[in-house]
């Protein structure tokens, strides 16, 4: 039970480090600027669902998905390392990755479609991007069922915070204020940059003692 509660609370702090829904709140308040109240508690809703069907489906499927493409875990475990501690590094020294970041053109893309904003770039890549679905994949890989379900609990959980945050998006930013969201973001990226080291120290040594 101990073990299970462990595991769950390491899989909501990489969860909610990668989601970020402090950081990324101010990003949904750009998109949305403009919008009717209805408007913005629809794409609130519609992106962390998508976001969450996204990385459930890679949480259920991941052995599948390893076994389809010839893919080990370890293998896995490293590229996701390398990837996460990218964005990590990239949030510590307060920039933005690319691959945890919107385009401009996805940007204007989203702005022109209202809607669509749920789908791209709030859901895809900014919520459910390749980071978090790496994180998800390498935190199920080898693991059983129960750790699954932990897991996808730990994620809608996540989604529901991520949800209220956009809803009170501009009275957050006017308690905590700019300063406190970077500095907030730079301590996720640094849980990052240290959970990306910990995956390829792992994949490394599962490679080391990897039959093929």
């Amino acid at each position: 039970m101990a073990d299970h509660i462990s595991f769950g609370f390491t899989v909501f702090v990489g969860f909610f480090a990668m989601m970020n829904p402090i950081a990324n709140t101010p990003i949904f308040i750009s998109l949305t600027d403009g919008l009717r109240p209805n408007e913005k508690r629809s794409i609130a809703f519609r992106s962390n669902l998508i976001a969450f069907l996204i990385v459930a489906t890679f949480c259920l499927l991941g052995k599948v998905i390893f076994q389809m493409f010839g893919i080990t875990i370890p293998a896995f475990r490293i590229t996701g390392g390398i990837l996460v501690f990218l964005i990590g590094k990239e949030m510590l020294t307060g920039r933005t990755s690319e691959v945890h970041t919107p385009s401009q053109e996805d940007n204007e893309k989203s702005l022109d479609a209202k809607l669509s904003i749920a789908i791209s770039p709030l859901a895809t890549p900014i919520l459910g991007g390749p980071g978090i679905i790496a994180s998800a994949m390498n935190f199920v890989g080898d693991k059983g069922l129960t750790e699954v379900i932990i897991s996808m609990v730990a994620l809608a959980l996540l989604s529901i915070i991520t949800y209220f945050f956009f809803l009170s998006g501009e009275r957050f930013l006017k308690f905590i204020g700019e300063s406190a969201i970077k500095v907030i973001s730079r301590m996720m990226g640094l849980i990052l940059a240290v959970m990306g080291v910990q995956m390829i120290i792992l994949g490394l040594y599962g490679a080391m003692h990897l039959n093929l």
